[in-house]
């Protein structure tokens, strides 16, 4: 297993964390906010940007994924789920990356069943190549090449999520 040199440094993970915080609070300005982390990739950007947002909001957290190493499945598991009520809540997911869409599609159209007054996508990375569903993204931290990324929380087989940047990985034979 190769991790190459940082994709993208602290620095600019922080700087653009700080820029999407910015829009998101002038957005939910006297709203209800409900920050829902997608779990278990988006929770270092979740942390980062929730105690960056500065408008009062109310977190939870769903747990779903569609990947196992480094392929989706296709199939869509959640092993947690919202435990808010979101009725008439302005509901924003916060997800670490985007490629497939399936797992986020899935999570979308779960939680607008649950009836909030608004839902929002916020994804750090976003592989739009790689897309096979197709779902709104509200706030984008970056846009990224058809490559396997680790590091800031997004893994490979659990492994490398505590790198504080963000790194291509390779798998060696």
């Amino acid at each position: 297993m190769v991790i190459e040199k940082p994709f993208f440094t602290v620095e600019q993970l922080q700087n653009r964390v700080r820029e999407l915080a910015d829009r998101i609070s002038a957005d939910y300005e006297g709203k209800n906010l409900l920050a829902v982390g997608i779990l278990k990739g988006a929770f270092m950007f979740y942390s980062d940007i929730v105690r960056m947002i500065n408008v009062p909001l109310s977190v939870d957290f769903i747990i779903a994924s569609s990947y196992l190493k480094t392929s989706t499945t296709g199939e869509v598991k959640v092993y947690y789920d919202i435990r808010e009520d979101i009725r008439d809540k302005d509901v924003l997911l916060i997800e670490d990356i985007i490629d497939s869409g399936i797992t986020l599609n899935y999570i979308r159209e779960r939680v607008l069943a649950r009836g909030p007054r608004s839902l929002k996508i916020c994804a750090f990375l976003d592989k739009k190549e790689k897309r096979v569903v197709e779902v709104p993204i509200d706030y984008v931290g970056f846009e990224i090449p058809n490559e396997y990324v680790v590091g800031y929380g997004l893994d490979y087989d659990n492994k490398f999520r505590n790198l504080p940047y963000i790194s291509i990985f390779k798998k060696t034979k």
